[in-house]
């Protein structure tokens, strides 16, 4: 029993140490990817000197974080400060856990899930740690004594308790749905093209419009505002702590890309791959690279929106999840209910 449970603790704690820095390199390069999609958009070239094609340049941006200053005001709540970027950055990177990145792999005799943690809430787990993400940006915008940091946490508490609300209704018509809260079982059930976006398009569409609200992307990027906040929560941050809140807003973003993908594109999932007598490893590795071309296209989506459409108005936004999404959310759970009754 202790030796079973060593190996299985072993297993894991590869598998998270894997998943960890995949996510860390996707989001480093998404930081490249957004700057030549920008580019390409504008009709320019973008980073182009940091090695071939720029290929370098996540790695000089982020020596250059490393190498800056450090600095903190002189009334700012220190301790408060340091803790604000740092639960930024652990509530992002746990998002992962309980997302199924693949099938199951037989190594050496050995049958090794995909999944971190397939625990029978994982959706309440996933909301759970994106609701105490926002808590990073709140204390950092309360402990910089600046005035543009606290109404930009503000924005930005306000923005997150508004879309949670729409995006909770479409997740439970999806649970309604399914009948789990397993995101393994979900993915299960969307054998073939039984996709769950086919049967909740609705709530789908209300889900990704929400996740840019909870991701602070384009056109919902009102808590770092420019124009009237000078930077947002992170104006007076500097170093790595900055660092640290921009990179966390990319790790949202693929981790948002994987859970929309998981939960209504059928994840590792592959129509019709059963009836080509492949083997169980390269099934189960085909379907890894195959939501991640999923992800991929979404945070493509993230990034044509980002430099495509204009910013909100802070009214419009709060209009858009109060008076349109909730209700939406709202009718497609009556509506979904009312099916499910007359089956």
């Amino acid at each position: 029993m202790t030796h079973s449970f060593f190996l299985f603790s072993i297993e894991k704690l590869i598998l998270a140490s894997i998943v960890f820095g995949i996510t860390l390199v996707v989001a480093m390069y998404s930081t490249l990817a957004e700057r030549k999609f920008a580019a390409f958009f504008q009709d320019r070239l973008g980073p182009d000197r940091a090695g071939p094609f720029g290929m370098f340049q996540p790695l000089a941006d982020g020596l250059k974080f490393f190498f800056k200053e450090e600095f903190i005001p002189a009334k700012a709540d220190k301790f408060l400060f340091i803790l604000g970027p740092s639960i930024a950055m652990v509530m992002s990177c746990m998002s992962g856990a309980v997302i199924p990145w693949g099938d199951r792999l037989t190594l050496f005799g050995h049958s090794v899930s995909l999944q971190i943690a397939d625990i029978n809430i994982g959706v309440l787990y996933i909301f759970a740690v994106v609701s105490l993400g926002v808590y990073g940006v709140i204390l950092g915008g309360w402990a910089s004594n600046n005035k543009f940091a606290l109404l930009s946490a503000i924005r930005a508490s306000s923005q997150m308790i508004s879309y949670e609300l729409a995006m909770g209704l479409s997740l439970i018509a999806l649970v309604m749905t399914t009948g789990t809260l397993s995101l393994g079982s979900i993915v299960h059930q969307q054998v073939g093209f039984h996709w769950n976006v086919f049967f909740q398009p609705i709530g789908f569409l209300v889900f990704m419009i929400c996740s840019f609200a909870e991701t602070n992307r384009t056109p919902f990027d009102l808590p770092e505002c420019e124009t009237e906040l000078v930077g947002g929560y992170h104006t007076e941050y500097s170093s790595m702590k900055l660092g640290f809140y921009l990179f966390a807003e990319y790790i949202n973003m693929f981790v948002a890309s994987a859970v929309m993908a998981t939960l209504y594109f059928g994840g590792y999932q592959i129509p019709g791959i059963s009836h080509l007598g492949l083997s169980p490893n390269l099934v189960t590795l085909l379907g890894s690279g195959f939501l991640f071309v999923k992800i991929f296209g979404f945070i493509f989506l993230f990034m044509w929106v980002r430099w495509t459409v204009p910013r909100f108005r802070y009214d419009q936004l709060m209009r858009l999840g109060w008076n349109v999404l909730l209700p939406i959310s709202m009718i497609n759970l009556i509506v979904t209910g009312a099916i499910l009754v007359l089956r």
